[in-house]
């Protein structure tokens, strides 16, 4: 990598941290959607109910978690021995392809196929993605590296989301999800014209990164990112409903409720990365303790424009502030495997993704109301809370302590 350019050094960063950013629109634009998602696609159920046709639609952002869940650790197994740019290249032409079938797609069902399909791709990408940016930056930059390639996904949800939200809602979700399809092409040129080529690590193979699966540990901390995160994804999930059900604010408010969040999850990954290094075991507790609380104050106060805005914000400072520490957990806990534990990771996200949309739909399909699902994730942060205690008593019994936060790909 001595031979590039600072130019082409940084162009090549961003080439790749724009892919996080089309990671971000892809998954996080259909959360302010869901209304008009509803409305288009399931009109009858929409007609005799609101809330049920929107806590149908909800199967947007659950089909979406599933095929994390599969892609993540499949491609990280299958690709062990293939070279990196090559392998990017070929997750983005996997997400142009199914975000455009999603867009284009006449019915429901294969609607939720094409997400399917763009979904396999997303873990896999976070951790291919992070390993070019840290040998483009070289020695001793893992790091700043996979930082770049996160910060894609963060500016997508303070500023992309929120974007593509307000366009969904002028011109059509469809026309929303053929530009965030468009950006993925983009981002494909992109890497073409200045990534250059970086071999798959030496020694890697399927068989080496499966070994992370014999763990117990790995599995327990997996266990408490799917859970303890999922209260996020109840609240997340349907703030466009809240905002204007439940606050009665105007649709055109809803992107400023997403942007509000997406200022949170940024400031909470920054502060929550330093906290990581300082006290890995600390900012667990500390983040689970901020989870509980802000999806309980969003609960009580989201009626309130000011209460919905400021929760808004305080569950997506928490949620993020606590990923770091978690992915350390989890990248400790599967030693010689560090692709395999990024993927492990992201699928638990997205098993959290699910998990989250689809019992807080189920609620609100009961007729318990909008707010019922910040509830839900009040409970399941409980239980987040309880696993992640038995977590770190596995480790600190363990004859390899957790580490703090290391520069992996996520």
């Amino acid at each position: 990598m001595d031979t590039l350019t600072a130019g082409r050094r940084w162009a090549a960063l961003l080439a790749l941290s724009l892919g996080g950013f089309g990671l971000g629109l892809t998954e996080f634009a259909a959360m302010g959607l869901l209304p008009q998602i509803a409305q288009d696609l399931l009109p009858a159920e929409y007609a005799r109910s609101a809330p049920d046709a929107v806590a149908t639609a909800g199967w947007m952002i659950t089909i979406y978690a599933l095929g994390v869940v599969v892609g993540a650790p499949t491609i990280a197994a299958l690709t062990a021995r293939a070279p990196r740019r090559g392998l990017v290249v070929g997750l983005l032409g996997l997400f142009v392809i199914g975000t455009a079938a999603s867009a284009l797609a006449p019915t429901f069902e294969l609607v939720l196929a094409g997400r399917f399909v763009a979904a396999l791709a997303h873990g896999a990408y976070f951790g291919a993605a992070g390993i070019l940016a840290a040998n483009i930056l070289g020695p001793g930059n893992h790091g700043r590296g996979v930082a770049i390639v996160i910060g894609g996904l963060t500016a997508a949800n303070l500023l992309g989301v929120p974007l593509i939200t307000a366009l969904g809602q002028a011109h059509g979700w469809r026309l929303a999800y053929l530009a965030v399809a468009l950006a993925f092409a983009l981002t494909l040129l992109a890497v073409l014209a200045t990534v250059p080529p970086v071999a798959a690590a030496p020694g890697g193979s399927p068989r080496a990164e499966l070994r992370a699966f014999r763990s117990p540990h790995v599995w327990l901390v997996a266990l408490v990112v799917a859970v303890g995160t999922s209260g996020f994804f109840t609240v997340n999930s349907y703030v466009a409903p809240v905002t204007t059900e439940v606050t009665g604010l105007p649709a055109t408010a809803v992107p400023w409720v997403m942007a509000v969040m997406g200022l949170g999850m940024t400031a909470g990954i920054a502060v929550g990365g330093i906290a990581a290094d300082r006290d890995l075991r600390r900012s667990v507790l500390f983040g689970f303790a901020g989870l509980l609380g802000s999806a309980g104050f969003f609960a009580v106060t989201a009626a309130n424009p000011a209460g919905l805005f400021l929760g808004a914000f305080l569950v997506g400072a928490a949620s993020l502030f606590i990923v770091p520490a978690l992915q350390a957990q989890l990248i400790a806990a599967a030693p010689g495997a560090q692709l395999m534990g990024a993927a492990v990771n992201q699928s638990a996200l997205n098993i959290a993704n699910g998990v989250g949309a689809a019992l807080g739909g189920a609620a609100i399909a009961a007729g318990w109301g909008y707010l019922s699902s910040a509830w839900i994730g009040v409970g399941l942060t409980v239980v987040g809370l309880v696993l992640a205690l038995l977590s770190l008593r596995f480790s600190a019994r363990s004859e390899a302590p957790v580490p703090h936060r290391e520069a992996v790909p996520v």
